[in-house]
């Protein structure tokens, strides 16, 4: 099976956890990723990419802070456009040298449709920025009036409102690109969120969740797949127990199963869930959560469980094997 892919990437896996985030550690994240992409757009796929920003974003709104007292600060959805142009063009870069020139890649300026009245607006949730230990958390909370949270175990992280993705304002720009066949980064940092009000779009202060967005913009496109990048080869149930074991080929129906008993904490592995349930249910062919390296190989694999690639899920397993 080919068509066309949407490819999730997180911030985080271009600015890794442990590292400080230097441009030249982002390049050489975005170079190992841009190598796995093109082995997607060599097996014949069209390719949408879709990334995160919750690093940069945050470390860029330290910076907008500090440097209050000489420049003014920007809300905080400019500081997703800057930072969408800024990953964009490193991915862009990146997939030009990776597919020797061969690819042409549109880096495209992406504003995303949210609901005013989107109950997200009174419940930040969305972790932005870098790990605080719990002194130097309690601290920002106070003198920047910032929400703080634990996140995952592993230190303390602002979050922002964190409303859903409703539609891509460039929709029409993405598909004739697409269709002249380029490659297009879209919806950077889950989007730039605005409203339409008196038929002008406003922007909103808040960082969209990526997943979702990709799971949104793939189901505007009619997407066949939807490719949703991990840290880890495959998703886990009874994670951390005895039990524990992978997920290969699951339908829809097992994948919401086991989002209802809690399997899949909001904060990892939920929205990657959430966001490939949702697509299937909008009528894609298959989603696919596993790491960049392995992309290419799970989209390829046939039959129910190949344990050398990641976990897919697909609309039912009642059907033939709907890669084939």
């Amino acid at each position: 099976m080919t068509g066309t892919a949407v490819v999730a990437l997180g911030g985080n896996a271009i600015t890794a956890e442990g590292e400080a985030g230097t441009y030249e550690q982002q390049r050489a994240n975005a170079d190992a990723m841009a190598r796995s992409i093109c082995e997607l757009l060599d097996d014949g796929w069209r390719v949408v990419i879709v990334h995160g920003n919750g690093p940069q974003v945050g470390n860029l709104a330290i910076q907008q802070d500090r440097g209050r007292d000489t420049v003014p600060q920007m809300p905080l959805f400019a500081l997703g456009a800057m930072t969408q142009g800024q990953l964009g063009s490193l991915i862009a870069i990146a997939l030009h040298q990776a597919g020797g020139g061969r690819h042409h890649v549109v880096g495209m300026l992406s504003h995303v449709i949210v609901d005013p009245d989107d109950p997200a607006f009174n419940r930040p949730t969305k972790p932005i920025g870098p790990f605080f230990s719990r002194e130097e958390a309690t601290r920002l909370a106070a003198s920047n009036g910032w929400e703080i949270v634990e996140d995952s175990g592993r230190g303390y992280r602002r979050v922002v409102p964190s409303p859903r993705p409703r539609g891509l304002v460039e929709i029409e720009a993405l598909r004739s690109l697409l269709d002249a066949g380029h490659v297009v980064v879209a919806d950077g940092g889950g989007g730039i969120p605005v409203t339409c009000q008196a038929g002008i779009w406003t922007g909103v202060d808040a960082v969209i969740d990526k997943d979702y967005a990709a799971a949104e913009l793939a189901g505007q496109i009619d997407a066949d797949v939807l490719v949703l990048v991990t840290g880890v080869d495959s998703v886990m149930v009874d994670f951390g127990t005895d039990a524990q074991r992978r997920l290969g080929r699951v339908d829809v129906a097992e994948a919401e199963r086991h989002l209802a008993v809690g399997q899949f904490p909001e904060g990892s592995m939920g929205p990657k869930m959430r966001a490939a349930t949702r697509f299937l249910r909008q009528g894609g062919r298959l989603a696919v959560v596993t790491t960049a390296a392995l992309a290419a190989a799970t989209l390829r694999a046939q039959g129910d469980d190949d344990t050398s690639v990641g976990t897919r899920i697909v609309p039912t397993l009642d059907l033939e094997d709907v890669t084939a």
